[in-house]
């Protein structure tokens, strides 16, 4: 048996005035701005505990000839924990980012050019659509691939850099290749285990940097933001 749809509320049924639709899409738009902010915040402070972290690392790996260089690996895999974090909160940044951009280039653009007609006439079905069912633009490759090239490619060469002057020249110039094994040693871990496990993971690294990844159809629809773009935000 199927359900009558309901009558609308008296309200519902009346047209929207052009200042009652203007002043709803101010308030939308500020309330999709501020949550666009808060998770913009949010990637901040990630960034931040990354760059404390990766001086504070390093400092403390060259303060004492005792310190072992293993203290710069463990570093690198804090980074990665960071920017698999950032990379996840991006994703959520962009939900709201898009639709900020959708208003601002189909509602405000032409109310400030004087123009009646958006560059995209199907503008409000797609944001109306990604309001009943929220879906992400971008993939977690892409959004990994945006954050390391944007904030992290420095810290993990800054990582890369110590690592290898530690190994060589602190707390004295390597010698000999004896030097070279002994310093890689770690425990009971052979010596080569550890260029190994770095090869590896800047050769991922710089997969991620190189393959942008995908940027994904919402509701059918491309929301054709360009790379450039989504880092005015």
């Amino acid at each position: 048996m199927v359900t009558p749809p309901e009558e609308p509320h008296a309200a519902e049924r009346e047209r929207l005035s052009r200042q009652e639709y203007i002043s709803a899409m101010v308030h939308f738009y500020r309330g999709e701005m501020q949550r666009a902010t808060s998770w913009r915040l949010r990637l901040d402070n990630t960034t931040n505990w990354a760059i404390i972290s990766a001086g504070g690392l390093v400092t403390f790996a060259f303060g004492h000839p005792d310190i072992h260089q293993v203290i710069l690996v463990l570093g690198l895999a804090l980074l990665i924990f960071f920017l698999w974090i950032e990379s996840r909160r991006y994703r959520y940044f962009d939900v709201w980012r898009s639709r900020v951009r959708k208003l601002e280039e189909n509602f405000f653009g032409p109310v400030l050019m004087r123009r009646l007609a958006s560059p995209d006439p199907g503008w409000a079905e797609t944001v109306a659509a990604d309001l009943a069912r929220p879906v992400f633009k971008i993939s977690h490759w892409h959004a990994l691939h945006l954050r390391l090239r944007s904030n992290y490619f420095i810290l993990f060469l800054l990582i890369l850099v110590a690592w290898i002057a530690k190994i060589l020249l602190h707390p004295y110039p390597m010698n000999s290749f004896m030097d070279f094994k002994e310093r890689l040693a770690i425990g009971l871990v052979p010596w080569w285990a550890t260029p190994l496990v770095l090869s590896v993971t800047y050769g991922l690294l710089a997969l991620v940097c190189i393959v942008p990844g995908k940027v994904m159809a919402a509701h059918g629809h491309r929301w054709d933001m360009s790379e450039n773009t989504q880092q005015l935000l």
